[in-house]
């Protein structure tokens, strides 16, 4: 290809000049093509892969140089040499010339690269090259990823590190390749190359560590394999890469989310210092703002624009703080270096003005920001302000706008609803004006308008005690606070905040501040009558989530009042089954009920779904879906803290296996369900503002309390008790609720009760000792243990699907797993590089087991090709797509596991009968097969049963008696007679299909006399069957005589050996017509069968002598009515003697059929090129099948047994060679040289 001319100062080191000219130079690379250059060439080579210049260095190029100049320009370069001598020729015919003319060299020079760039730019015009941020160095390195692993257009590089990587105990020093979906390593050293690719989808362990001998390591493994990476020059960004675009890939196995690029990230400014690739910045952008988004607790959404160092004018301590400033679409964001000092979060909606102040030596470039509540924040010390102004303006503009819009479109907002503060809301008069009520149902059920606990709570004006007085003294401490640190979203957050949360919020503003520390407010203020939308349309739906939802409603705090009637429990209903409505792939899960309603009881209606939205979306990530993976996750996650913090109790509590049967309920319910109600709010409140870290500080906290109890206890029963014991003993003796009876207390035993554990004691106490886990470190352990809990998944769906279909199949359960790890892998497949359906629609995790993973029809014929004895290369696609439309039974245009085992299964353990039957069907129209059921594929009614049953079975011979259960649960196989005739065009699909099976065979030309013989045979069955049905129905008056005498020749030819050595009293002999039939069918013209035309038999054929095939009434209506005996009177597959005879067939034709005879137009056996198609033509499966167990070529191809073992190796090897990805787990590491 023509490139942007670069000057080279040595032109003959390390290239050897092959063609030359006065003004170019064609050169190849030493090492390139035969020989390999010797020694040179191995060095050269060698060169290329560590210093990574074989990433720029094409094989071929040319050089333009001026006789008297000493530096030369690279015009062209190519890999081939093909390429690179179309460009040669082209200059010595168009610009050799031409440059003649000129005189001076810095003519020649320019107009040469000008040229060049002129090619460059009309190649990219005519071939719509779009330009984009990534360097040419990079191009270069994309292009040599594709080629050396054999990746697609559609798998991007993200970033290639040179690295070392550990082959046994020799260090490889190559490149190490990131993309979106797969790990890649190259190396060539000294003639030896390695080559590794690991799909990311299939690492189960990443880590980073170091040894004595390598200080830096990075460690991949994989179910079967580890793989270790060293000597990086920047070890954390490979890793954090690594990380990240593994976590991409685990995201995509569990939720189907793929990746998308983001294509608005701004232009890279032309002195940046360091070119990386676009998908490099999206993804570093990507990480930055989930930190940003973590941090600040914003909507998911958000993303960050920029953050600069500046310092903040704290008029509480009146201090300039120095930290750093973060701006996003909607949000200014500021936090102190030091961690906890200070934090501020501005929704760009609540700011009035923005202005630059005067800088002073005091206050070099401020910046003041205010706000709706009437705050002003003072910025200084910022850098670019003038540029950061003009950002912050540009997202005001945006935002105003879509207020704007947001008002147009609700109509029934007004300004004063929109600044309705938090000071209003804080205010003891829950029912003021100042807050919107809506009637979420009708008339009938009333309607939660506020606070749950504010209706329940039973205190008389008069009613005054001590506890009473230190809720009041809270109360009063946060309006103090408020006061100094401002109240509402844009308050200033310190430790004096954090102070007061530890010593508990006050009954009345809890609803509150739960929105304000978890970030619900910012999205329920943004998404104005989004939940009375959502309520209005999920009324009245019903499906699985609400089922769940009713089941569960009256098992939600059933000690409080408030859910002791309708009210409660019809908000309760509204709120659960909106967000059901409005997160489908979470729908409901067990646990989020009682969050729910502690949730109702100190929020109101609206405000409590935005907290629910806050905790499963954010706070919880992944928590409620159907596998509960993020509680699983955070399960490890406190194993590996625990280990770490108390790791005396570690070794104990994995022995008795409790860590992992308490965590779940403690994560899931944030310890509702464990500890009295009033106790456990006081978590709720430190949740919402410092996050999970509390939960597992908690958790700490009470295993470390109870550590000498539980080293003592002998088993699980034992040691739950000691904790539940203690869990009901924790007190709040704060609350100011009247006493609720607390269910749990049942866990205890009758022994002494625990003594009470003050809730506030056990928080503070749990910051004291375990305040130090950073979320930062949570993070990296999550992720750590998201790949273990993933897989883990995977491996279990694996396991459950080839326990459900063993029984089934003939297949093992070894062979089973090989091919459900080929079948996933062709799914992923398709969600990586593209596919012609959405891979959402294939994948659901919420589907029972076999269905997860389903494929389409594209996908079906990649394995087809691979795995089916039926596929012969070019001509496989067509029966690919039939067999695809008879597995697909809902016509879905998907299949799944069962199904695509199911079609496999027959044509590799089925008898011949069961092959042609299949064979049958694919050319049966979908129509007609619509109602048929393909008796492999049935699926009993029995099968949930049957799945449990298998897991209780433990006995050697379960599978045997599970195959004679899973006989009688099935139903009763189809009879043959139930398939549908097959017509003439149907036919002609079928022959065609016939003879491209055996375009590969070894036996291919037999095959295809075989074919010539059945297909003649059955072109001939179905006009005599024509004539016999029209005859039929023309002569009503012979009906009697019509009848009787088809039985009587059923009588006569029921036994096949009788009937095969039948003379002219009987119906013919073996070989008598097949000649016939044969040169009729292949003449193309109506040919009557005349006596004496075969080889061997010069017998008379009275019953057919006088029948003309295109004839419209035949003499005998006997005989050919005899021909068509099965279609009615045959009982079985097995009853075809009268086929027996007719089908016998002639091995000596007059016209042998060669190979190269059998073209398109000679598979219609017979049928006229028109393209009228005869309506009354047809023929049955019992013809079919006799006639082809009369070709023994034919048997025999159909009976060969299937190495079905050796068929998945070679499956996973071309996998390997030819698209990398489809690989099992990774590949092969090959050393040639």
């Amino acid at each position: 290809m023509w490139v942007s001319p670069e000057d080279v100062l040595l032109a003959g080191a390390l290239w050897i000049t092959e063609r030359a000219n006065p003004y170019f130079i064609l050169q190849k690379r030493k090492g390139h093509g035969d020989g390999g250059g010797g020694l040179a060439g191995l060095l050269v080579g060698t060169l290329d892969v560590v210093l990574d210049s074989s990433a720029r260095m094409a094989p071929y190029r040319i050089l333009y140089q001026t006789p008297d100049s000493l530096v030369y320009w690279i015009i062209a370069h190519g890999t081939s040499r093909k390429e690179i001598t179309e460009h040669w020729e082209w200059l010595e015919h168009n610009l050799l010339q031409t440059l003649s003319i000129f005189e001076n060299e810095n003519d020649i020079t320019t107009f040469v690269k000008g040229k060049v760039q002129g090619i460059i730019a009309e190649y990219n015009k005519n071939h719509d090259v779009k330009e984009d941020d990534d360097t040419d160095k990079f191009k270069e390195a994309s292009a040599k990823f594709r080629k050396l692993f054999g990746m697609p257009e559609e798998e991007k590089l993200v970033n290639y590190y040179s690295c070392s990587y550990w082959k046994g105990k020799v260090p490889r020093q190559g490149w190490l390749y990131l993309s979106i979906n797969h790990l890649c390593f190259y190396s060539y050293l000294l003639g030896k190359e390695v080559k590794l690719v690991v799909r990311w989808a299939d690492i189960t362990q990443l880590e980073k560590s170091a040894t004595l001998l390598l200080p830096d390591v990075i460690k991949v493994s994989t179910r079967t394999n580890e793989h270790v990476f060293s000597v990086f020059l920047n070890i954390n960004e490979t890793f954090k890469l690594a990380e990240q675009l593994a976590n991409i890939a685990m995201r995509q196995l569990l939720d189907n989310k793929g990746f998308e690029q983001d294509r608005s990230l701004p232009k890279l400014k032309k002195k940046s210092p360091k070119k990386v690739s676009a998908l490099k910045r999206d993804l570093d952008a990507r990480a930055k703002s989930e930190r940003y988004r973590a941090l600040f607790r914003l909507p998911k959404d958000e993303k960050l624009d920029g953050h600069t160092d500046c310092t903040l004018w704290t008029p509480f301590n009146k201090m300039h703080i120095l930290g750093q400033m973060f701006v996003s679409t909607n949000y200014i964001c500021f936090t102190s270096k030091e961690e906890t000092l200070c934090s501020l979060i501005i929704p760009l909606r609540e700011v009035t003005i923005v202005e630059k102040a005067d800088s002073s030596n005091v206050l070099p470039s401020p910046l003041s920001i205010s706000t709706k509540n009437r705050m002003t924040f003072l910025f200084a010390n910022l850098k670019d302000r003038d540029f950061l102004v003009q950002r912050i303006s540009d997202f005001l503009q945006q935002t105003t706008s879509k207020i704007h819009l947001e008002r147009e479109l609700t109509g029934s907002l007004n300004s004063s609803d929109d600044e309705v503060g938090i000071i209003e809301r804080f205010s003891p008069d829950l029912g003021s004006e100042g807050e919107r009520t809506f009637n979420l149902n009708d008339s009938s059920v009333p309607t939660a308008t506020q606070a749950l606990m504010t209706m329940y709570r039973r205190r008389s004006p008069e009613e005054f005690n001590p506890k009473l007085a230190k809720e009041f003294m809270k109360e009063q401490a946060w309006k103090n606070h408020f006061a100094e640190y401002g109240q509402g979203v844009c308050m200033y957050r310190t430790e004096k905040t954090k102070e007061l949360v530890l010593k508990g919020i006050p009954e009345s503003m809890r609803g509150e501040l739960w929105l304000l520390f978890s970030g619900a407010i910012n999205e329920m203020a943004t998404h104005p009558g989004y939940y009375e939308d959502l309520v209005e349309k999920s009324m009245g739906k019903y499906n699985l989530a609400t089922e769940e939802i009713e089941r569960d409603l009256h098992r939600s705090l059933p000690e409080h009042p408030a859910f002791q009637n309708e009210m409660g429990i019809a908000a309760l209903r509204r709120v659960l089954t909106a967000y059901a409505f409005r997160n489908p792939n979470i729908g409901y899960c067990q646990a989020m009920n009682i969050v729910t309603s502690v949730l109702l009881l100190y929020a109101k209606e609206e405000e409590a779904f935005w907290l629910l939205v806050a905790l499963c979306e954010r706070m919880l990530p992944d928590y409620y879906n159907t596998r509960v993976v993020g509680a699983l996750v955070d399960q490890g996650v406190f194993e590996e803290l625990a280990r770490e913090y108390v790791p005396q109790l570690y070794d104990c509590m994995q022995d008795l296996g409790v860590i992992s049967t308490i965590s779940l309920s403690w994560f899931l319910t944030l310890f509702l369900s464990v500890m009295p109600f009033e106790s456990a709010v006081v978590v709720v409140d430190c949740f919402f503002y410092d996050g999970i870290k509390v939960i597992f500080q908690l958790a700490l906290s009470v295993l470390h309390a109870n550590i000498h109890q539980l080293l003592g206890c002998k088993d699980d029963g034992e040691a739950m008790t000691v904790l539940g014991r203690y869990l009901d003993s924790v007190t709040n003796k704060d609350s100011t609720l009247p006493p609720i009876p607390h269910l749990h207390s049942l866990l205890t035993d009758n022994g002494e009760p625990h003594p009470e554990v003050d809730i506030f004691k056990l928080v503070r106490s749990s910051y004291e000792k375990f305040g130090s886990i950073r979320a930062d470190v949570i993070e990296q352990m999550r992720f750590k243990q998201r790949l273990r809990v993933i897989q883990t998944i995977e491996d279990t769906t694996k396991r459950n699907v080839v326990r459900t279909i063993v029984t089934e199949t003939a297949f093992s359960i070894d062979e089973l797993e090989e091919l459900y790890v080929l079948f996933k892998a062709e799914h992923l497949t398709s969600c990586y590089w593209g596919g012609s359906s959405n891979p959402t629609e294939r994948h659901d995790p919420s589907l029972p087991y076999l269905e997860q993973y389903r494929i389409d029809v594209e996908q079906f014929k990649g394995l087809f090709n691979l795995l089916f004895p039926w596929a012969n290369g070019a001509h496989s696609d067509p029966l690919a797509v039939r067999f695809f439309r008879l597995l697909d039974q809902n016509g879905d245009a998907l299949i799944n596991f069962r199904e695509f085992i199911s079609g496999l299964g027959v044509l590799c353990h089925g008898d011949l009968t069961e092959k042609l039957k299949l064979l049958y069907k694919m050319h049966v129209l979908p129509g007609e097969c619509a109602l048929m059921q393909f008796n492999v594929l049935r699926k009993s009614p029995l099968q949930n049963c049957r799945k449990c049953f298998i897991l209780k079975l433990n006995t050697p011979d379960y599978r045997h008696y599970l195959k004679l259960w899973n006989q009688e649960t099935k139903p009763k196989r189809e009879n043959t007679k139930d398939l549908p005739k097959l017509n003439q065009s149907q036919f002609i699909e079928l022959c065609k299909t016939l003879y491209s099976m055996f375009s590969e065979d070894v036996a291919e030309q037999e095959l295809y006399h075989a074919t010539a013989t059945v297909t003649s045979l059955l072109l001939e069955m179905g006009e005599v069957g024509k004539l016999f049905s029209s005859s039929s129905s023309s002569r009503k008056d012979h009906n009697m005589e019509g009848k009787s005498e088809p039985s009587m020749c059923m009588r006569d030819t029921a036994d096949p050996k009788t009937t095969r050595e039948a003379g002219p009293d009987g119906m013919f002999q073996q070989g008598d017509c097949g000649d016939t039939f044969v040169r009729a069918g292949l003449e193309n013209k109506p040919s009557p069968c005349e006596e004496g035309k075969g080889d061997e038999g010069n017998e008379q054929l009275p019953p057919m002598q006088d029948i003309k095939l295109e004839d419209s009434s035949p003499k005998d209506t006997g005989t050919s009515s005899a021909m068509l005996i099965s279609d009615d009177e045959t009982k079985d597959d097995t009853s075809m003697s009268s086929y027996s005879v007719l089908s016998a067939g002639s091995h000596e034709m007059d016209e042998k059929l060669q190979c190269e005879d059998i073209a398109d137009d000679t598979v219609l056996v017979g049928l006229p090129h028109s393209t009228s198609i005869d309506k009354d033509w047809a023929i049955t499966f019992e013809q079919f099948l006799a006639s082809v167990l009369t070709e023994q070529a034919l048997v025999h191809y159909f009976e060969k047994p299937v190495e079905v073992a050796a068929r998945i190796t070679n499956a996973k090897n071309v996998r390997k060679v030819g698209r990398p990805l489809l690989s099992t787990s990774d590949y092969e590491i090959s050393l040639s040289g």
